[in-house]
């Protein structure tokens, strides 16, 4: 908050880690842009955060001169929490997603209060100190940190590695340094695989009508349409006809949408990204088509921020144009599900007479959070992509 001037000295106003997602509590202040004295202007780069989504430039609301750094980079603080002061007008407001839970900032410990991490715990570090760590071979195990409820900090580390004895040299290959986006993406993937209790529902879908009326639909010299982005469509048009699978689980609670929200896998260089595609249920497939093409030319260029990655409760990841038949996907936090889809396969089936009739088939693997679906919501929803996708006229309604 704003401090009372006195001899005429400029107003001071607290610099806040910002909340920049649905269910983000902290975030680590991974890099600093500024440094006090200098003088900053309105849409610059201040610092940036790491989230479990992505790493996060925050920019400064106004123009001001900084003035002093309450938290060093490394640090992960809850959200709310001043992280430097300065003499700009107002401060740096939260996302406009709906708010979570209050979150009470921890209080420091005195050193001598912090214990060593008891045997089966999962040690508390910073995603700066584990670095370290990791290219100074220190075992984190029994370090005493200086941070909130002993969390071990780079200092920290840094003080281990003066009195540790020397490590021995590593086997012959490069170390190659991860970007901040790559290493955001394997800790979501880390914390998902741990926290998340998965299982997962598969069954085929007769795409043979769907490619048919693809092929119908990019010989009218329109946007070109995909088969992801028909199965996008079918998705959100699923979520329509399951309503209560477009949830996601937030601290002991389910936080329902309204609108059809579906992520949409894409590989770059720089690791996994998840552009969210807005309302895809109800959009037009032309324009859903634009939309999604849009969104991985943004994600292969590193141009997505939180918001373009923030909201929805099912994400869509797919191999089959790699031919791989089915792949079993990793949910995103704070998601609820995703669905895998494989190959398209060329596969003799009898029909309602026993003769045999060449199909060509799809394989969706949907993975889904046991807190949020059980058996019978996850074989519905899954039953509703797979209904979508063989009567793929439905793909063209744009209601509910």
């Amino acid at each position: 908050m704003p401090s009372s001037p006195a001899n005429n000295a400029p107003v001071l106003t607290d610099l806040v880690m910002p909340k920049l997602g649905l269910t983000m509590t902290e975030g680590v202040l991974a890099d600093w842009k500024v440094k006090p004295g200098d003088n900053v202007p309105a849409g610059a780069v201040i610092f940036v955060v790491e989230t479990d989504k992505i790493a996060n430039e925050v920019e400064a609301p106004s123009a001001g001169t900084i003035a002093e750094i309450l938290v060093q980079a490394g640090e992960t603080v809850p959200v709310g929490t001043p992280v430097a002061r300065w003499t700009g007008k107002g401060f740096i407001a939260e996302a406009p997603d709906a708010p979570g839970p209050a979150v009470e900032a921890p209080k420091p410990r005195a050193r001598g209060e912090n214990l060593p991490v008891a045997s089966g715990e999962r040690i508390r570090a910073t995603p700066l100190a584990r670095r370290i760590a990791r290219a100074q071979g220190v075992d984190l195990t029994g370090i005493i940190g200086s941070g909130p409820d002993g969390r071990i900090k780079a200092a920290d580390v840094e003080a281990a590695a003066k009195t540790a004895p020397a490590a021995p040299p590593s086997a012959e290959g490069e170390r190659i340094a991860l970007p901040a986006r790559y290493l955001s993406m394997v800790r979501r993937v880390v914390t998902a695989r741990r926290e998340i209790p998965d299982f997962q529902v598969v069954r085929a879908a007769d795409i043979g009508a769907l490619l048919d009326l693809r092929g119908q639909l990019n010989q009218s010299g329109g946007r070109k349409i995909s088969v992801n982005d028909m199965v996008l469509k079918a998705v959100g048009r699923a979520l329509l006809a399951v309503p209560r699978a477009n949830r996601i689980w937030d601290h002991d609670a389910h936080i329902a949408f309204a609108a059809t929200d579906v992520g949409m896998v894409v590989n770059s260089e720089d690791g996994l990204f998840i552009p969210i595609l807005r309302d895809a249920g109800r959009l037009p497939l032309d324009r859903l088509a634009g939309a999604s093409a849009a969104a991985a030319a943004k994600a292969r260029e590193g141009r997505l921020n939180a918001a373009d990655m923030t909201g929805g409760a099912i994400s869509v990841s797919n191999l089959g144009m790699f031919g791989a038949k089915a792949l079993t996907p990793i949910i995103s936090p704070p998601q609820s599900a995703i669905l895998g889809v494989g190959a398209v396969e060329q596969i003799f089936r009898p029909d309602s007479m026993g003769r045999p009739v060449l199909r060509q088939e799809m394989t969706l693997t949907l993975s889904c959070d046991h807190r949020v679906y059980d058996g019978v919501l996850a074989a519905r929803l899954l039953q509703a992509v797979a209904e979508a996708l063989e009567a793929p006229h439905s793909l063209l309604l744009t209601e509910g």
